[in-house]
Order: C-alpha cells, then sequence, then structure tokens
C-alpha cells in the first residue's frame, strides 16, 4: 500500500551565514583592519577561504585585552585576493549590519582607536 502524501519540509530561506572568529591583540592591529569609511563600519579578515560579494557572514570578535566576544553580522564589501599588490594580506573585509551589535562594535572600536583614526599609516584595504 502506498504511503500517504507527508508535508514536505519548507526550503530554507537561503544559505546560513559563515561564521568567523578573528582576535585582535594590538591597536596597531586593529587600525590596519578597522573600515571607517563604511557607512556602519568594518573590519578585514584575513582569511584564505573563498568569498564572494555580498555574502553574509557572522563574526565573533576579540578586541585586545578584553575576555568578552563582540557578536557582529555582516556582509563581505571587500575582497583581497592572493598575491595582490604591495603584499596586502588575503582576505575580506566586512561591512558591519546596522544593528545594535555593529553600533556597538564600531563605537568600541573607534573608541579603542581614539586619536589613532587621523593616522595616514596605509591599512589592510586602503
Amino acid at each position: 500500500m502506498p504511503e500517504p502524501d507527508q508535508p514536505k519540509a519548507a526550503a530554507p530561506a537561503g544559505p546560513r551565514p559563515t561564521v568567523l572568529s578573528l582576535n585582535i591583540n594590538s591597536k596597531s592591529a586593529l587600525y590596519a583592519a578597522f573600515m571607517p569609511f563604511l557607512r556602519h563600519g568594518g573590519i578585514f579578515v584575513p582569511t584564505t577561504r573563498n568569498y564572494a560579494l555580498g555574502d553574509e557572514v557572522f563574526m565573533l570578535l576579540s578586541l585586545m585585552d578584553d575576555p568578552a566576544k563582540l557578536p557582529i553580522a555582516g556582509t563581505v564589501v571587500w575582497i583581497t585576493p592572493v598575491g595582490a599588490q604591495n603584499n596586502k594580506a588575503q582576505g575580506i573585509g566586512v561591512h558591519f549590519k546596522g544593528d545594535d551589535s555593529g553600533i556597538e562594535a564600531r563605537r568600541r572600536i573607534e573608541g579603542l582607536l581614539g586619536g589613532v583614526m587621523q593616522s595616514g599609516r596605509p591599512t589592510h584595504t586602503i
């Protein structure tokens, strides 16, 4: 006897975001990774994994001596490929979402960097 039709599970809304972990241990490393020119701020994450512009990611960011990790959702807006000019590190730039976690991350990073933000030193992106 054939089985009655079973309701089919709904297809997922889309791929789940990738989870990244980034530990930044110094002010100079934070300066090099921070992307203040993005609307909600962002950060460069060194990685050898392939991403496309627009990919959704979720990261746990550790800043210097703070034991708390900042959970941040974001979108890939920058890609530095392997072998980039000027020996730039391979990785992605993640634009923070405009939600509470993204706003808090930007506030914390800018508080740690203070006057260093005006420096003309090169960064991982620009």
